[in-house]
């Protein structure tokens, strides 16, 4: 037993999970270390759905937790953004009658957060019967992430009641400035970091500065920042600025960003696109094929947009223009409807998201395939009774998307919550929590 755990836990802690699974399946016996482990494992692989899996099946076998068996599996669970199995998870907890362990509930807020119900992080938060400064953190994060920027200034003042900042602090409070537009808050904090906390600012603190003055438009000061700052600039900072450059129309900047990208990381598909994107949004069709040409011929490929929604205790994935769901039909059906009944509302598409040189009609029919509105819409479907839909996604929401789930939110009288790759998206009754500013 004691090598065998050892075994797997040195295996899921190198990320061969695999062989960790496979030993884990030799044991003579599993106790509580040994299943705790090889959750931990998935988890940590990001391998979540596999997790949760895992422990579904070894709860019906009767396996025993443990406080660390929880904060892996809440772990896993903030990942899949899978809220209901969060808060029964959360009732599990609390039947456990554990001791208080602030790890635990860490990793409880974090994982409320991370599904979207900042209440219940909140009251978690509030319900501590102590507080390190990783909480503290991890709940500015959380607010960070929903653009509640004026909400992570005031807890941030409200910390120095109980613990002192560190580093991960105002990276959190940086970030969540940035997230919500508030540019000279943010200047004045990142002010503050130096010269009153006398912490020295790390390439992180340096990368949300980018972010929060490459959101805001200020791009020339960005490109200073990364000049001037006392590191070597990392090719996530670069990235920062060229997709400011995208999101600003920056053209000439966007082209020196990209080249230095480019060099640093020549089979990086991301590069390409957000350049040919570039190119694309100033009308620059022949720069675009000769940048799509040079990802063929490197033979890269891009990340296809993917949206995940949980229903009824099952996980359904969407892809862009997918078509393999068994329900297909009706989903393209729905979707139809729902854009009709949107439109007289008011609805437009914003068709300057296409990238692509086609006609109008084309390109409204690629936007009709964008992951999310399949997922909406899916989750529309039969659920008439249903007051949210919870969607995540693994790129960066599109202006349009962003419109329509506006949209859908205020004709359905539905509140949605979109979860993308930089942040959330709390949308109800026409309008969101980013405030459109993204």
């Amino acid at each position: 037993m004691f090598v065998g755990s050892s075994l797997l836990d040195m295996y899921s802690k190198v990320g061969e999970v695999k062989d960790a699974r496979r030993v884990f399946n030799m044991l003579p016996h599993r106790d509580v270390v040994s299943c705790t482990a090889i959750i931990s494992g998935y988890a940590q692989s990001g391998l979540d759905e596999e997790a949760l899996k895992v422990f579904q099946q070894l709860q019906r076998e009767g396996m025993e937790c443990n406080y660390v068996t929880f904060v892996s599996l809440l772990t896993a669970i903030a990942g899949l953004a899978a809220l209901d199995f969060g808060r029964q998870v959360h009732g599990l907890v609390i039947r456990s009658e554990l001791l208080f362990y602030v790890v635990l509930d860490n990793s409880l807020i974090d994982m409320y957060s991370k599904c979207g119900s900042l209440k219940h992080s909140r009251r978690v938060f509030d319900n501590m019967l102590e507080r390190s400064v990783i909480s503290w953190n991890t709940m500015l994060m959380g607010y960070g992430k929903h653009g509640l920027g004026r909400e992570v200034v005031q807890l941030f003042k409200s910390m120095f009641r109980e613990v002192k900042p560190n580093g991960v602090t105002f990276l959190a409070v940086l970030s969540g400035c940035s997230h919500g537009g508030l540019i000279d808050e943010g200047l004045d904090i990142f002010g503050y970091m130096v010269s009153d906390q006398r912490l020295k600012p790390e390439i992180g603190h340096y990368g949300c500065l980018v972010d929060l003055l490459g959101r805001a438009g200020r791009i020339e000061e960005a490109l200073d920042v990364i000049k001037n700052m006392p590191y070597e600039p990392t090719s996530a900072l670069w990235n920062s600025l060229l997709g400011a450059c995208r999101l600003h129309a920056k053209i000439s900047i966007g082209e020196v960003v990209a080249r230095k990208l480019l060099d640093m990381e020549p089979d990086n598909a991301s590069n390409y696109v957000i350049l040919s994107n570039i190119y694309a949004a100033s009308g620059r069709w022949q720069d675009v094929a000769r940048v799509r040409e040079s990802m063929k011929l490197k033979k890269l490929t891009k990340e296809p947009g993917r949206s995940s929604i949980q229903l009824d205790k099952v996980m359904h994935i969407f892809f862009s223009s997918d078509r393999s769901h068994p329900r297909r039909k009706e989903i393209f059906d729905k979707i139809t409807e729902v854009c009709e009944r949107i439109k007289a509302a008011g609805y437009v598409p914003d068709l300057s998201c296409v990238l692509h040189d086609v006609d109008d009609e084309q390109k409204e029919s690629i936007l009709l395939g964008h992951s999310e509105k399949l997922a909406i819409a899916f989750g529309l479907m039969g659920n008439a009774c249903r007051e949210s839909i919870r969607i995540t996604k693994n790129l960066r929401i599109c202006i349009d998307c962003h419109n329509f789930a506006k949209y859908v939110s205020n004709v359905y009288q539905m509140e949605i919550s979109l979860r993308d790759s930089s942040r959330f998206h709390l949308v109800a009754g026409g309008a969101c929590s980013c405030g459109d500013y993204w």
